[in-house]
């Protein structure tokens, strides 16, 4: 699969990947710090090695990750990559009080109104330093039903109006997720660690879903929090600690790659991009080595044999 046209770079360049994206959470400070140098390297690299595609919020490090990234890229002809953010959280300070548009505070709290959106994004475009988003998500709604009824309509006008090229909805469970391909005019969703070697639960209600409505998925979260990555080293499944059974599946998944010259993590990362609804899938990096990582592993060769013994997990 590959990313639809409205999420590819208006300016095309042969290197570009058509599959892969730059998770820019862990930039803006996710479970350790950065350092802005490393921050701007990180992204640096992935432009080096085709990465055009980069998902931020301000959820992420309370606006550090969409200054970081705007940054970055402001010597970029803006038309060669794409930018996605989103909206539904409202940064504030450390009293809990808002910021004016573009700053970075101490935290988020959730605001699916209308106002909140546009406010959001006001803030977003100012922090990215750019006139525009090529996919806005609405991230994580915890109320299925009052996003529908405010915050999806907002989006919906934001794309009528050429300010986003794309909208969406982006979270960590299926359920939720799917009422949005089958009850808005969404674009695209991203689905969290449901879509991976350990969890698969998305392929029983969102993916044929957005098959049958024609909505495209990206595929975030490969690693689990860490278990498909090094199962000995960061045994960590949705955020905690994961239980001895999906450590020992984790390993058994790592033998089977270590018996054909694969590293786990490669084919935890290409795994969603063999789901028909998957277009395309968002690894997170905070170094240039970790860019490198997930970059050389796209290009490293599967056996089928291996895929076929994946599959039965």
């Amino acid at each position: 699969m590959a990313f639809r046209p409205d999420l590819r770079p208006l300016i095309r360049a042969d290197e570009a990947s058509d599959t892969m994206g730059l998770g820019c959470a862990p930039i803006g400070n996710l479970y350790e710090s950065v350092a802005e140098a490393d921050a701007v390297a990180t992204i640096d690299r992935a432009l080096s090695r085709g990465i055009r595609f980069f998902d931020t919020a301000p959820h992420y490090g309370a606006g550090v990750s969409e200054q970081r990234l705007g940054r970055a890229l402001t010597a970029v002809e803006r038309d060669s990559v794409v930018i996605a953010t989103k909206v539904g959280r409202r940064i504030v300070d450390r009293d809990g009080k808002d910021l004016a548009p573009g700053a970075v505070g101490a935290g988020t709290v959730g605001d699916l109104s209308r106002d909140g959106v546009l406010r959001s994004l006001e803030g977003s475009l100012a922090r990215l330093g750019t006139h525009r988003v090529d996919l806005l998500y609405l991230h994580d709604p915890e109320d299925v039903d009052e996003a529908l009824r405010t915050a999806i309509p907002a989006l919906a006008e934001l794309r009528a109006q050429g300010v986003v090229r794309a909208i969406g909805v982006g979270m960590v469970w299926s359920g939720p997720l799917t009422r949005f391909v089958r009850e808005a005019a969404v674009d695209v969703v991203m689905i969290a660690g449901r879509t991976t070697l350990l969890d698969r639960r998305a392929e029983t209600d969102l993916l044929p879903a957005a098959r049958e409505h024609g909505v495209g998925v990206i595929a975030a979260g490969v690693f689990n929090s860490g278990i498909l990555a090094d199962p000995d080293t960061a045994p960590y499944f949705d955020y905690k600690p994961a239980p001895s059974d999906l450590v020992d599946r984790a390993r058994r998944l790592r033998g089977a790659c270590a018996a054909r010259g694969v590293a786990l993590r490669h084919a935890a990362a290409r795994f969603p991009l063999r789901r028909q609804a998957v277009e395309a899938v968002v690894i997170g990096a905070r170094t240039p080595v970790e860019v490198d990582d997930f970059a050389d592993g796209a290009a490293v060769d599967m056996p089928a044999a291996l895929w076929e013994e994946l599959e039965r997990g």
